[in-house]
């Protein structure tokens, strides 16, 4: 009866939101391709082949999208396994086509969780699995698994402070709606509690850990880091890094970056905002300092400049190997959620984050906790705190070394994971 009342509310609630959604999807670009994939439509996908079980699996964004790459390698070595990948966001579609189109059998858009989509959709690809990635909980998705017999995983499973509030003031509906769920690998014991104050049953729940600490990050090789510092128009100095930053963070940065000049410090401002599509916000923000600064999108930069503006996709990881320093975004107020602080730890980079890194909670109190990283309230404690660090070579080892151990003892959920997934499939034999 739930799903019919969750049916029947979709379309109105879609038109309503459509506008702002419209929107958005147009200012940040990329969304006209395939766009027949929101309803249903697939890309061509190659005949079942007796034998062969076919995995359907749904990773929304970029963080996502990149942290499944050693899952699907390790499928790919399977010749019984075949993957069709799915993602939400124009720039996670643009991630999977660079890095994985050899690793599954297609990739393409998630549809809209209505029913005669998420029918047309299933009737398309006909998986032996389905495997939800972190938040994505769709009850369509999951309806149309169950009438089918088919299990649902749900990995690396996580409940951000805001999905958990949302979720708890309806957690009435949550066994109706959700119960199709198979099995849930939350990522934390705090995310295992979460589900489980939700209904989920203790017997479908199996922690595994985070299946984000796990990546391995290329080094650049020396040459390339030359060719790319020329590139980027960085000098020879120190190098602070705004990791995935929104509104406001960009110009507290640009505070830091020239304190730290006043000590007598040689220092850049490397900047990569979450959205790319902010670009002009911020140059003409930028160009009021009187500082020099150069966009990545407008290829390699003339001369030296003070402000490297990474308004690019899918080279945080290279970028954030040239940092010194690096502030994760999305934490200082009035923003709350927080950035990804895990890549940069992976790296062994000295770490600051605001007060509100609610959706990687237990990852920053560990980082602070081993001495890999540093809180600060706000603005004026972020300026401090940069000059600091960019002033005391000595502190930022420490904090190096503490997050390369860190991320050392913490990795093992893919195969874990994996492990899982192999599980689930010897029991379709």
């Amino acid at each position: 009866m739930m799903i019919w009342l969750y049916r029947f509310l979709f379309l109105p609630v879609l038109l309503l939101a459509s506008p702002y959604y419209l929107w958005r999807m147009r200012k940040r670009g990329g969304y006209g391709p395939n766009f027949s994939h929101r309803f249903g439509g697939t890309p061509p996908l190659p005949p079942r082949r007796p034998g062969v079980r076919r995995i359907w699996l749904q990773a929304v964004s970029v963080g996502e999208m990149l942290a499944i790459g050693p899952l699907l390698e390790a499928l790919k070595k399977d010749e019984s396994v075949e993957v069709y990948l799915t993602t939400t966001t124009s720039t996670a579609h643009q991630v999977a086509g660079e890095r994985y189109r050899p690793l599954v059998i297609a990739l393409g858009y998630f549809p809209l969780d209505w029913w005669l989509f998420s029918v047309r959709a299933w009737r398309r690809v006909r998986p032996d699995l389905a495997i939800l990635m972190e938040g994505e909980r769709w009850p369509e998705h999951i309806r149309q698994a169950v009438r089918r017999g088919i299990p649902v995983l749900s990995i690396n499973a996580r409940l951000s402070d805001r999905s958990f509030r949302r979720l708890w003031k309806a957690r009435w509906l949550v066994p109706a709606m959700l119960g199709g769920i198979t099995g849930s690998l939350p990522a934390s014991p705090q995310d295992e509690q979460r589900l489980r104050a939700l209904g989920f049953s203790p017997e479908k729940l199996r922690t595994l850990g985070n299946m984000k600490l796990d990546l391995a990050i290329p080094p650049l090789t020396e040459s390339r880091k030359s060719e790319l510092r020329r590139e980027l128009g960085l000098g020879e100095g120190l190098v602070l890094l705004g990791s995935s930053t929104w509104e406001g963070e960009e110009s507290a940065l640009v505070q830091a970056l020239k304190a730290a000049r006043s000590r007598g410090l040689k220092i850049a401002l490397l900047l990569v905002p979450r959205h790319a599509e902010r670009r002009d916000v911020v140059a003409a923000a930028l160009a009021k300092t009187g500082l020099r600064f150069h966009l990545r999108s407008h290829g390699a930069a003339p001369h030296e400049v003070d402000v490297v503006v990474a308004d690019t996709t899918g080279e945080l990881r290279e970028l954030t190997q040239f940092a010194n320093v690096v502030f994760c975004g999305k934490s200082l107020p009035p923003h709350d959620g927080g950035q990804s602080p895990i890549e940069a730890a992976a790296l062994g980079k000295p770490l600051l984050f605001g007060p509100r890194m609610t959706n990687f909670r237990e990852v920053a109190r560990a980082l602070r906790a081993c001495g890999a990283a540093r809180a600060v309230l706000n603005e004026s404690e972020l300026i401090a705190a940069c000059v600091e660090l960019l002033g005391d070579e000595a502190q930022r080892a420490r904090m190096s070394a503490a997050a390369l151990a860190w991320h050392a003892h913490n990795r093992g959920a893919v195969e874990r994971t994996l492990a899982v997934i192999r599980e689930e499939l010897a029991l379709l034999a």
